[in-house]
């Protein structure tokens, strides 16, 4: 009878330490209640608790958390959105018995909160307000949840507001719009770039006006120099001015004819524009062929005079001897 009352006693102070102690996890606090009523709070690692006196009411969870809340609203310009707002929140250390007993659920206070706010900033702005001041509109959320949620215990990090939504047939309005915008963007460019092709063009197209009546001056000076230079050679073989430019004239246009010749695939055909004109060409042609005769005997005569002198110099000795009088001369012969 000893030995099982001895067993028994074993038996129940096992069940009595085993149900005494327990554990809590890190970031982690559990409440303890003694006769449901609130008796301590135990932080993370080996606890314990009296059996049947004590017992865990409950705990909280002391990381980051983050609820996400979805608001549907109406802006300014009687637009409807839908806003997605991420509220990260956390339990304050030193109020967890208030954030344990005075709320009973701390996420529908939250959401109550935000939707409060959001649809008392959103309306005040436009559609396209709304994404330019989201950042406001976070702001607002978090600063009025501070106020309310730091007498629970709940401390809040930071609001976001995550993703904005409109209605489908006001997105589909907005991307026509942002096309029209680009579109407008994009043929602007395009004509700036044809403006500059038009500009470069002129430019270039008036540099080469340039260079090109340079070279047209710069032919003719050198055209006039060369019939400059023909009219000093003729007038210095005894052909006048008159003759001279008779002649360069034929000459000019026998040169026409001969390019004009070359051309195979060519049916121009050149007439004498006036009655005079068969005539005129007639007595330049004469005059042309006396110029080219007296041409020719002068240098004839110019080449017989370099022959005879050219002669002399040959036949000349080598050795000079002093010249002689006219007796030792006549005696010689």
């Amino acid at each position: 009878m000893g030995v099982f009352f001895t067993g028994f006693i074993i038996f129940l102070g096992l069940i009595i330490l085993i149900t005494g102690i327990f554990t809590v996890k890190q970031q982690t606090a559990a409440v303890v209640e003694r006769f449901g009523k609130f008796n301590s709070i135990r932080n993370s690692g080996l606890q314990f608790k009296i059996p049947v006196f004590d017992k865990i009411a409950g705990r909280l969870n002391l990381k980051i958390q983050q609820l996400d809340v979805i608001v549907e609203t109406k802006t300014k310009d009687d637009v409807f959105v839908r806003l997605k707002i991420s509220v990260q929140f956390q339990v304050i250390k030193m109020k967890v018995y208030d954030a344990f007993y005075k709320l009973e659920n701390p996420h529908d206070q939250i959401t109550s909160y935000v939707f409060d706010v959001v649809r008392a900033e959103v309306p005040k702005m436009k559609l396209d307000d709304v994404f330019e001041r989201k950042d406001d509109i976070a702001n607002a959320v978090k600063l009025e949840l501070n106020d309310a949620m730091v007498d629970y215990g709940y401390d809040i990090i930071k609001t976001l507001v995550t993703d904005i939504d409109p209605d489908v047939q006001v997105k589909a309005a907005m991307n026509r719009i942002n096309a029209s915008e680009r579109e407008k963007v994009a043929a602007e460019y395009e004509a700036e770039a044809e403006r500059i092709k038009i500009v470069a063009k002129a430019r270039a197209e008036a540099e080469s006006k340039r260079l090109q009546g340079q070279g047209i001056a710069d032919q003719r000076r050198e055209i006039a120099r060369g019939l400059e230079e023909s009219v000093d050679v003729l007038n210095n073989v005894g052909i006048n001015s008159q003759e001279a430019s008779a002649l360069i004239v034929v000459t000019q246009h026998y040169d026409t004819l001969q390019s004009l010749g070359e051309e195979t695939d060519t049916n121009l055909i050149l007439l004498p524009n006036s009655p005079q004109a068969g005539s005129d060409m007639l007595n330049n042609m004469i005059a042309s062929f006396v110029a080219s005769n007296q041409i020719g005997e002068k240098m004839k005569e110019q080449n017989k005079v370099k022959g005879i002198a050219s002669t002399a110099k040959k036949a000349k000795p080598k050795r000079q001897n002093p010249p002689m009088d006219d007796d030792e001369y006549r005696s010689e012969e």
